[in-house]
């Protein structure tokens, strides 16, 4: 009995040391010598600051800037999630509703005027950092007007800023908001000469 016990005892220390402390410290270096960024949570820097991660969306409300998409967990990262909300819950069709309200009204567009399915609904994260071409197409006289800038100059901009889908198949062209709203204010920034 003494003798299970105690072979029981080192195994589980070994195991211990292997999978909660060598493993995870492999991975974490080879981690940081192969994909250092991304390792580090891909973090984006503006002016010597950090100003967010590329894989997490942002609340951001001014008409200055891009809108992302809606949000369940209001752009939280540790309650993150959707709303779980079926296709058939009054719940969902009213937010939905209210986002593309909300949308139409924002950007001065006509209640007729379609609006693209991510600004009407969230994402499974609550956080997608993404939105589509067309969500961003119909937000650049909003945000041309705010800052003073041609139209012409913020599609431009937003050309510039579109990823298309990865590996050239795998999904679909989107703009990441963040980036799009840093490039923005680079825009606005005076240049030396």
């Amino acid at each position: 009995m003494t003798t299970l016990f105690s072979q029981s005892l080192r195994l589980t220390l070994i195991f211990t040391v292997l999978t909660g402390l060598a493993y995870p410290l492999f991975v974490t270096g080879v981690a940081q010598l192969a994909f250092p960024r991304q390792a580090n949570g891909s973090l984006v820097q503006s002016k010597g600051q950090i100003a967010g991660s590329s894989l997490l969306a942002q609340k951001f409300t001014s008409p200055r800037y891009f809108w992302p998409r809606p949000s369940a967990c209001d752009f939280a990262t540790l309650p993150s999630g959707a709303s779980n909300l079926g296709p058939t819950s009054q719940a969902l069709h009213s937010n939905v509703l209210a986002h593309v309200a909300s949308f139409q009204t924002g950007n001065q567009l006509s209640t007729n005027t379609p609006v693209p399915g991510d600004m009407a609904f969230a994402s499974g994260s609550g956080l997608d950092p993404h939105i589509s071409p067309e969500a961003a197409h119909l937000q650049i006289a909003r945000v041309a007007k705010a800052r003073g800038l041609s139209v012409d100059r913020v599609s431009v901009l937003v050309n510039k800023t579109l990823e298309p889908p990865q590996f050239g198949f795998l999904g679909a062209a989107r703009v990441n908001v963040l980036a799009l709203n840093l490039a923005l204010d680079d825009m606005d920034a005076p240049h030396a000469p």
